[in-house]
């Protein structure tokens, strides 16, 4: 009798597997890991083991030589008294997925005498591994964009960054086997299976395949992506605080999509299953970020002759800003030079082959303006360039542009610092310097035109100040018109204020006010704007942004200067606090508490809790309304299962405020082993 002791512990510290909470072996390609073969009698003289490998998907079958061969699958064996131990050998280029293994005992002349039952395991990519095209040489990295399941997703604008704090949680529970779920149920795994096996292999094929996977558009993919509001039949996309509540409502309900996700939801998704898969994965935030539908490289903002926006249909925009992930990985499908960090970007916007996904595309393909480079490199080089060019459309259909500018798009882009929780700017990977004569040659070679400024700098100039602007209260916006003439200049002056969502879609109009007048020479004009909490409390976007808009025309002249600011309403914290001993498998007591800043009662709140290691996703409601100034506080019990630094991540939504986020830091402790007379 012979049985086959899969040594879990001893390959998955080997392997860096160790935190994933999962019964089955996990190992890495190109790095040997070890079976335990139980013998109750000793193995007879010339009778010889073998080995059958099998990829679940695939019918094709290996089998294992007890040789050294540095690029295929082979085995050693090692005796002791009664097992045999056999060490494995996978090639670092080998499919990743799941595969089982039987051992044979074979006769001298080959025949087959016994054989265990099969045993599986998972086989995931290796960063750690020089051979594997994910080979990523620093350990810090590896820590952060691998091992962490803690992180941050920046959010806000450009001037005004605030950052999210989301649970990727990619070896909670039933996470390693929903991502290969997800990748069976792409319309190349459904349609041609041994193809699909085999591009496994490939981690450009693999995170192509995941891009498209994360949003529901054309497949079974895991989230369906929705920005106008009305999110009743579904979750709100603010309310998510992680992505594993996300896969596994996926995966529970037979692959049928997750309503709703915008785009840090479907960036942190996608970076969950890229570090469970192996693959070194950063989110990343780009602000001021072009969506350029007709890939002239412009955003052209349109208006009519009262200054009335008019941009209808599919309209070219700006989004405050955009969240994708870069994955770390040798391309060598393309030519030398664009190994590394590689775009990817999960948010449906624009199909690439038809379908809706992006990437990866080398970020230094961005840089150098290689827009041709696969995948997506033009679409990502608007992101980050394009032009922002206002026209005014008369009624005739004629167009004239007014304004350009040229280095609005594509600031701060960020991502979480490998070395705590702060900000890492990385602008300087995706474009050279502002102004530099590198941009210039990019800019040419990319084929957006290089404009000189026309002419002499015009008389008048806007600016738009505000203080702190709070949710629920009313405050001020200033416009100011100065004058650096030597004339009194006349002008027709229009501002508008709306309530909008981060990715520029209108949800109303605030405010608007018109005013003629005569800005004396080397003198400023100011105009005060009042916002009330009662005109924009209604149709403020669960963003609680406030877009002002201001337009200046100079009396008798084409010209029309732009000056836009994005107000961000800011929101209270919750107040969220740990008791008990942070000890793995005590219980512990959050309590949550909130105060309602706004100047109305509160109806339907509800706090969202999770946290890797800690608690699985739940949701608690508030007792009652809350009223204006009103506190609420609710407490939840909960027993962590994994030791080290761990984040609870609150959420608490109700009828008129949403994404009000809280968290709580731990450091917990395994139960020790003994207790002390």
């Amino acid at each position: 009798e012979h049985e086959t002791n899969r040594l879990t512990h001893v390959n998955s510290h080997a392997h860096r597997t160790e935190e994933m909470d999962v019964e089955r072996l996990l190992v890495r390609r190109g790095q040997p890991f070890s079976l335990a073969l139980q013998c109750f009698t000793t193995l007879p003289p010339k009778h010889k083991l073998a080995m059958i490998l099998h990829l679940a998907l695939n019918d094709s079958i290996c089998v294992l030589d007890a040789r050294a061969g540095s690029d295929k699958w082979w085995f050693r064996q090692q005796g002791a008294q009664s097992e045999v131990l056999l060490t494995i050998h996978s090639p670092a280029d080998a499919p990743v997925g799941l595969y089982s293994v039987t051992v044979l005992l074979l006769s001298p002349d080959g025949h087959i005498l016994e054989k265990t039952t099969p045993d599986t395991f998972y086989l995931l990519f290796n960063p750690w591994c020089k051979a594997d095209s994910v080979y990523l040489p620093d350990e810090e990295l590896l820590e952060e964009y691998i091992l962490n399941e803690n992180g941050l997703l920046y959010q806000g604008s450009w001037d005004q960054i605030s950052s999210l704090p989301w649970n990727f949680g990619q070896f909670e529970q039933d996470v390693v086997d929903i991502c290969f779920e997800i990748l069976d149920n792409s319309p190349a795994a459904l349609t041609n299976p041994e193809m699909d096996t085999a591009n496994r292999a490939d981690p450009v094929y693999v995170s192509r395949t995941i891009t498209a996977m994360v949003n529901a558009n054309d497949d079974r993919g895991v989230v369906s992506g929705r920005w106008d509001g009305k999110y009743d039949d579904g979750v709100p996309p603010t309310r998510w605080t992680g992505s594993v509540p996300i896969l596994r409502r996926w995966s529970e309900a037979g692959a049928q999509r997750v309503r709703y996700g915008q785009c840090w939801v479907f960036s942190g998704v996608a970076c969950t299953v890229l570090r469970c898969l192996g693959i070194p994965t950063r989110p990343v935030t780009n602000y001021s970020s072009a969506h350029d539908t007709d890939g002239n490289l412009n955003v052209d903002y349109l208006y009519d002759e009262q200054l009335e926006s008019v941009s209808e249909g599919r309209k070219d925009m700006i989004w405050n800003y955009h969240c994708w992930v870069e994955s770390w990985m040798d391309r060598e499908d393309l030519p030398k030079g664009y190994d590394g960090w590689q775009a990817l970007d999960p948010t449906p916007q624009e199909r690439s082959d038809g379908v809706y996904c992006c990437g990866p595309c080398p970020v230094k393909a961005v840089r150098d303006g290689d827009v041709g480079m696969k995948y997506d490199a033009a679409f990502v080089f608007s992101e980050v360039n394009a032009d922002l060019v206002t026209w005014i459309v008369y009624p005739d259909g004629q167009r004239s542009q007014v304004s350009l500018n040229q280095n609005t798009v594509g600031q701060n882009i960020s991502t979480k610092s490998v070395y705590g929780d702060y900000r890492e700017d990385i602008t300087k990977h995706y474009k050279y310097p502002e102004g530099s004569v590198k941009e210039r040659e990019v800019y040419e070679k990319a084929g957006r035109r290089v404009t000189q400024p026309n002419g002499a700098p015009g008389q008048l100039e806007l600016k738009i100040k505000h203080a702190q602007a709070i949710l629920g209260t009313d405050f001020d916006v200033i416009v100011e018109v100065h004058n650096v003439g030597g004339e009194d200049t006349p002008a027709q002056l229009t501002v508008t204020s709306n309530a909008v969502t981060y990715n520029s879609l209108h949800r109303g109009e605030c405010h608007r006010k018109t005013a003629s007048l005569t800005v004396p020479a080397q003198k400023a004009h100011k105009e005060v704007l009042r916002l009330r909490y009662d005109h924009y409390g209604a149709c403020v976007s669960e963003h609680n942004l406030i877009r002002v808009t201001a337009l200046l025309q100079v009396s008798g002249q084409p010209e029309v200067i732009l000056q836009e600011v994005n107000i961000q309403l800011s929101m209270p914290q919750l107040h969220v606090k740990v008791v008990g001993d942070a000890v793995v498998s005590r219980k512990l007591i959050a309590h949550i508490s909130f105060t309602n800043p706004l100047p109305i009662t509160l109806r339907g709140g509800v706090f969202t809790v999770e946290g890797a290691g800690l608690t699985a996703a739940r949701e608690i409601q508030a007792p009652d309304d809350i009223g204006p100034g009103q506190e609420v506080k609710v407490k939840l019990s909960f027993k962590p299962t994994r030791a080290g630094l761990r984040k609870l991540m609150v959420d608490f939504d109700a009828d008129r405020i949403r994404d009000v986020k809280g968290i709580a830091t731990l450091i917990l402790k395994n139960k020790p082993k003994w207790f002390p007379p």
